[in-house]
């Protein structure tokens, strides 16, 4: 395991027998950790992070292991100095049965019982859901980890990054959309409810003229505001697809190193 010595390198010891107890470390990813003693797999940055746009996130590193029983693969992520333990269940989407993430759970837990063990829940916001089934209809972790046939899988990347490529560039026809119209359409509707809504004056009164006037322009700025964040939410979620295919890139190009 990835570790930089003293307390965290006997966590990261414990950590490598719990996970060879429960099955096989098939690939590594590191944040800021240098690569100590640990199995002879690929060793990867872990992309997700290093692309941040800030560096307040502890220094860790992660695993892919595979179920010796069922087969199935789970994301390990090992944070020695919050001493916590993570299974992310976004980027093994598809791979793992609750019954094998249980099991999981039971023997980090043995394993490491002076470390947290969690389970990260799905974001809407940051759109979890969609970029691992996007991910998963183009080219599978399984096959980036385990296939022979290496030149089918690299298909399957191209094909994703094509994917990530029309996601951004969706994105940004949404986002300059949003820009161009919203400014003169709030100005028009402005112009048209205060002299529409001003034939009501009398009928409506000061204060109930205003309230309208105030909620059809707001409503306006809602529905623009809402259409705006879905463009930067679908920008962020292209760029996670991206970084997807770049880290499956380097896991096969480790592969070959390796001999694999």
């Amino acid at each position: 395991m990835a570790l930089n010595g003293g307390n965290a390198s006997a966590d990261g010891k414990r950590l490598l027998d719990a996970l060879n107890s429960f099955g096989t470390v098939l690939a590594i990813k590191l944040y800021r950790l240098g690569r100590g003693p640990g199995p002879d797999v690929p060793y990867i940055p872990c992309l997700d992070h290093e692309a941040m746009l800030h560096e307040h996130v502890q220094p860790h590193t992660a695993a892919y292991v595979q179920e010796a029983s069922s087969g199935d693969l789970h994301e390990v992520i090992f944070t020695p100095s919050l001493r916590r333990l993570q299974i992310d269940p976004v980027s093994t989407w598809g791979e793992h049965s609750p019954e094998s993430r249980a099991r999981l759970i039971a023997v980090l837990q043995q394993g490491l019982p002076d470390y947290s063990v969690h389970v990260l829940k799905l974001s809407r916001w940051r759109g979890d859901r969609r970029v691992a089934t996007a991910c998963l209809a183009q080219v599978s972790l399984r096959d980036v980890l385990l296939a022979s046939d290496t030149a089918a899988v690299r298909a399957g990347i191209e094909r994703l990054q094509a994917v990530a490529g029309l996601m951004e560039k969706h994105s940004r026809v949404g986002s300059w959309g949003i820009r161009t119209v919203t400014g003169p359409l709030l100005a028009a509707a402005g112009a048209v409810t205060f002299l529409i809504l001003g034939e009501f004056r009398e009928s409506l009164g000061d204060t109930v003229l205003m309230a309208l006037r105030y909620g059809v322009i707001g409503a306006l700025g809602a529905a623009f505001l809402y259409y705006g964040m879905k463009a930067v939410q679908l920008t962020a979620m292209s760029n996670r697809v991206w970084k997807r295919t770049a880290e499956y890139n380097l896991i096969l190009a480790e592969r070959k190193r390796l001999g694999r």
